[in-house]
């Protein structure tokens, strides 16, 4: 496989294409091959066919099976709540992260202390032809810091206004593939759409996932178009730092 490019779906997000298996040193993996405006993309789905809840995630056989289908960029699709004032429907780009997970292996290097360096989580390049994909369907993106929580429970009110002191907006599948991408020398980045307003920040309206959902079906086409126009637009060459991140030791 040579894929210009790997896309992680989450809720409410799927791309059709050639339905095929990717065998990684932690299980395998279903993906589909498809195309967006000529560029090759693989497709995978981050809770599976089961619909894993986001801390049983197989994260580390999402991230390798997209290195082994020749892809180097990674774009992850993630649906947050606002802790910001957002409006549902926005994009959303995070520059940085904080988290708040407790049992998910975060690594590939389980034998010896690798550090990649973190002072630029997200790939500054990927995020770039993202905005301008953005910007070309009206919107302008929002950019921030975005807050992983371990779930499957939503956040309470008290663990909002706590987050809210860290970061823009909420939710439970951004880490670890963030620093899992970076140990394997991989461009990521995360579009993110937001589909409500965090806990409490809506007072005396509770979240209903219907709301989720209808939200997520309003912005499928429009978030296929920006991930389409971001792989047209980027350059066969990485310019950026991310292809060194990992020590000559490394995988």
């Amino acid at each position: 496989m040579s894929m210009d490019l790997a896309v992680i779906g989450g809720v409410g997000f799927f791309l059709e294409g050639l339905a095929d298996r990717i065998e990684t040193p932690y299980g395998s993996v279903k993906v589909n091959l498809t195309r967006l405006k000529g560029k090759r993309v693989v497709f995978i789905s981050r809770h599976g066919e089961h619909h894993l809840p986001p801390h049983r995630v197989n994260y580390r056989a999402l991230l390798w099976a997209a290195r082994s289908a020749g892809a180097a960029r990674v774009v992850s699709v993630n649906t947050v709540g606002t802790m910001s004032h957002h409006q549902v429907g926005s994009l959303f780009l995070p520059d940085d992260f904080v988290e708040f997970t407790k049992a998910r292996t975060n690594t590939f290097f389980e034998d010896r202390a690798v550090h990649v360096d973190m002072s630029e989580p997200y790939c500054s390049e990927l995020r770039d032809h993202l905005a301008e994909a953005v910007r070309s369907q009206g919107l302008e993106p929002f950019h921030g810091v975005y807050v992983c929580a371990e779930g499957p429970h939503l956040e309470s009110p008290a663990q909002i206004r706590m987050m809210r002191q860290f970061g823009d907006v909420v939710g439970m599948t951004g880490y670890p593939e963030v620093v899992l991408a970076r140990e394997l020398a991989l461009c990521y980045a995360s579009l993110c759409i937001v589909t409500n307003p965090a806990c409490g920040m809506n007072a005396g309206c509770a979240l209903k996932m219907s709301d989720l959902i209808e939200t997520m079906d309003v912005m499928e086409k429009k978030v296929t178009e920006v991930l389409s126009l971001a792989a047209q637009s980027l350059p066969e060459e990485r310019t950026c730092r991310c292809k060194d991140a990992l020590p000559k030791a490394g995988l």
